[in-house]
């Protein structure tokens, strides 16, 4: 083998299909059409249910609540990373500082971490072990209301 055998047959840019160029070309004519029917003709778009057995295969299982309380949640081991010194965490300060992203209803504390620091948490949900690693830290815990009832979430969604 020589070096110069390496890339024999191997073409860096593939050269575009020109079709309808006569009938030499072997894509002249109909250009790779066929012959009659609909994928014959100009402006056919294929939709997604074309297939129907595509469709039959697609579970179609479940709800979705449109209504539902989105919750966030946060681990109290990422409360005592963002907040080193302690002091008072709510539910702004958690967005000032990334923690909850997003759209959501009400921030849930769960206990997943340790706490070292004195924290006063506020927030609308505490999972029991994180109310208990606050407390144990010397900190204490607020539970608050949530932004919205289901009934003005309803309202709300109605009016969009």
């Amino acid at each position: 083998m020589n070096l110069n055998d390496v890339h024999r047959g191997i073409h860096k840019f593939k050269s575009r299909k020109r079709i309808g160029r006569g009938q030499g070309s072997g894509i002249g004519k109909t250009s790779g059409r066929g012959h009659k029917g609909h994928t014959s003709r100009s402006g056919y778009t294929r939709k997604p249910t074309f297939a129907i057995t595509m469709i039959r295969r697609i579970p179609k299982r479940g709800f979705t609540n449109k209504f539902a309380t989105t919750v966030f949640a946060v681990n109290v081991g990422r409360l005592s990373d963002v907040f080193p010194e302690g002091g008072i965490v709510t539910v702004e300060l958690l967005s000032k500082a990334n923690i909850a992203k997003g759209t959501f209803d009400e921030v849930k504390i769960l206990g997943d971490g340790e706490v070292d620091k004195r924290l006063t948490v506020t927030a609308h949900r505490f999972s029991k072990s994180a109310e208990q690693k606050i407390t144990a830290a010397g900190g204490t815990v607020i539970k608050i209301a949530p932004k919205r009832t289901p009934k003005e979430r309803v309202a709300a969604l109605a009016k969009a």
